[in-house]
């Protein structure tokens, strides 16, 4: 049996099909350049440079970190608030190796996998809405 491995430009040609339907900073204010546009500039700088502030509606915070990895909702006397939730999306690298035998034969595998993080259930940043608003920005301490 031969065991044909990937050769490079086929794994750098994979991995760019892959990061290019990740979501950027400019390709989301570019989807949304008028709201943008409407923007005072202290607001448009903030979301260029992917932050957030107390007042910024749900449009400027998508622009700025993209969509929400999860949406909570909170209830109290006050009313009900909406909390976007943004998890830590680091790489994760992972590499492995097996060995088989039998009929005569042997193979050995190797894999490396790459992940967004997105398995993990840790938030970075809650952002907490009232009114459309941003209300309040929650992140996680170290």
């Amino acid at each position: 049996m031969n065991l044909k491995v990937p050769s490079f430009a086929s794994v750098f040609v994979l991995c760019s099909f892959l990061l290019a339907g990740c979501s950027t900073t400019d390709s989301r204010i570019k989807n949304n350049q008028a709201s943008f546009d409407a923007a005072p500039p202290a607001v448009q700088a903030k979301i260029r440079a992917g932050k957030i502030e107390v007042g910024f509606t749900a449009e400027q915070v998508t622009m700025a970190l993209g969509k929400p990895d999860r949406r909570y909702s909170r209830t109290t006397e006050r009313g009900t608030s909406d909390i976007w939730a943004y998890a830590d999306s680091g790489p994760a690298f992972s590499f492995g190796v097996g060995m088989a035998s039998g009929g005569g034969g042997s193979m050995v595998g190797t894999g490396v996998g790459v992940s967004t993080g997105n398995d993990r259930y840790e938030d970075k940043m809650r952002v907490v809405f009232e009114g459309g608003r941003v209300t309040a920005i929650e992140t996680r301490g170290r």
